[in-house]
């Protein structure tokens, strides 16, 4: 059955079914408004922005009875789906920005508002925005996130937050920010829904033929509305919200100032998190085994960065599957063959367009010899010797996850960052990738003491007790080793 999976790559042969029928049994309805009739998008300053939500029609011959009693659950307000990139988008807001784009398109009359709204930002995000951090000003509950992760990946049906929730959890800011964008896209040119869907999720989580244009939504989004456009949208919507009468006495006891502060600090935190951070794909969605053992926890802020290349696998990894595999794989030599407790890497780097969360910002990794407890250890998928990663992978990394570190603090302000190679005998991360991280805010020039002195201790073997001590040291070096002793490449060995 093409609809019953929470998947949108399948749930778009629904779409293509059910367009032709609502058009030709109820030509005024398209399926954004059918989601909108069944409970998306049903908040006040929605409905004073698309008038009140038309009637459910009844089911069209197209689809199976089947079909559409699934579809109508999926497109319900609460709905999200399984994106080919790895992430979860709810429809709610997503369909909401495109049915603005289409009745903009189509010279549709929004209401005026005073202040003036920008409808596009109002049905999307700033009237959810501007709601969780009024609702939170007391100082009481969540704002934003948290994550989550699907019971399985290839046949998704629950959907489980990690945390406590929020009005805006992962899922709503990646359907908000792609209905931004989507609906945009829709009110230049009217393209078939279906189509627009395709050309921005891709085919499905399996290609290698490049990045969909989903994994750039963060950069996207930021481009197009930046903080301060975010803030005024908010700030407008909130005094908006202010005269509608199901939220009047919400804001009756906010004063002017305090409505400019809320706009100021909701854009200001939704920024940092959503577009001047990389997304990280948690543990769950890659399908990492459980942790042996009791794991340690770091002492926060950390001092260190410390750059990796795998090695093995050699080839980048372009889409959630591959990268999801090659995580698998590593944790699975790092517990079976090495019998660490986990995965070395604190995060590891896809190239295609997400960070996979390894041990995460929180606890002790296997990475760097003598430097576990103190740095982060961030490996890139592939071998790096004689090429880069592409442009927008290394950005990834230098752009958005170290200064998020900082913001956040997790990472020192004057952190320092060194390859691998300079901590050790290796060559990770691998001439090209070590010359490119020498061009980075905190590259550290100078060899590391522990570097200097296994260099010396070596010299010291090779001159008063010959080559063949030297040989079985090295040897020796590369045999099973526990994880607090592991330099951390691939096949990193003892001290």
């Amino acid at each position: 059955d093409l609809c019953t999976f929470a998947l949108i790559w399948v749930l778009l042969p629904c779409f293509r079914l059910l367009s032709p029928s609502l058009e030709s049994s109820n030509p005024n309805l398209t399926i954004p408004e059918l989601a909108r009739a069944l409970g998306a998008c049903s908040t006040p300053g929605c409905r004073a922005v698309l008038g009140e939500p038309p009637h459910v029609p009844p089911a069209p011959p197209a689809l199976s009875h089947e079909q559409w009693v699934l579809l109508t659950q999926l497109l319900h307000r609460d709905a999200a789906v399984l994106a080919p990139d790895g992430s979860t988008v709810a429809l709610g807001p997503l369909l909401a920005g495109i049915e603005v784009g289409q009745k903009r398109v189509s010279g549709w009359p929004f209401p005026t508002f005073e202040p003036p709204i920008d409808p596009l930002y109002a049905v999307t995000i700033t009237e959810a925005l501007g709601t969780s951090f009024l609702l939170a000003r007391g100082g009481d509950g969540a704002t934003l996130g948290p994550g989550g992760c699907w019971d399985d990946v290839d046949d998704p049906q629950n959907y489980t937050l990690l945390g406590p929730p929020s009005p805006i959890p992962d899922a709503v800011a990646n359907g908000a920010m792609d209905g931004v964008l989507l609906g945009a896209q829709m009110a230049q040119a009217p393209i078939p829904l279906t189509d627009l869907l395709r050309g921005y999720y891709g085919m499905g989580n399996t290609t290698e033929k490049g990045r969909p244009r989903s994994s750039y939504r963060r950069r996207d989004f930021g481009v197009l509305m930046g903080p301060e456009k975010l803030e005024q949208e908010v700030e407008v919507m909130l005094r908006v919200l202010r005269v509608l009468p199901p939220t009047r006495e919400l804001l009756e006891d906010v004063g002017p100032e305090e409505l400019v502060a809320i706009a100021h600090r909701a854009a200001r935190d939704f920024t940092q998190l959503y577009v001047e951070c990389p997304p990280i794909v948690p543990r769950c969605m890659w399908g990492a085994r459980p942790y042996r053992g009791t794991p340690k926890a770091l002492t926060l802020p950390l001092e260190s960065v410390f750059i990796h290349h795998t090695f093995i696998p050699s080839a980048p990894c372009h889409s959630f599957r591959s990268c999801s595999r090659a995580m698998r794989s590593m944790q699975r030599f790092h517990q079976d063959a090495r019998g660490w407790d986990d995965i070395g890497y604190s995060f590891v780097v896809g190239s295609d367009g997400y960070l996979y969360q390894g041990r995460g910002w929180h606890w002790v990794g296997a990475h760097t010899k003598g430097y576990n407890s103190k740095g982060y250890g961030v490996g890139y998928v592939g071998d790096f010797s004689s090429t880069l990663p592409d442009p927008d992978t290394i950005a990834l990394v230098r752009d958005q996850l170290l200064p998020c570190a900082v913001r956040t603090g997790r990472l020192h302000h004057n952190y320092t960052l060194r390859g691998h190679r300079q901590m050790g005998h290796t060559d990770c991360p691998g001439n090209s990738l070590f010359r490119e991280i020498g061009t980075w805010s905190g590259f550290k020039v100078s060899t590391s003491l522990g570097g200097i002195s296994r260099a010396w201790r070596l010299g010291c073997v090779v001159q008063h007790e010959g080559w063949m001590r030297f040989v079985m040291l090295m040897v020796a070096s590369s045999l099973l080793c526990s994880e607090d002793q592991h330099r951390g490449s691939w096949s990193g060995g003892c001290r």
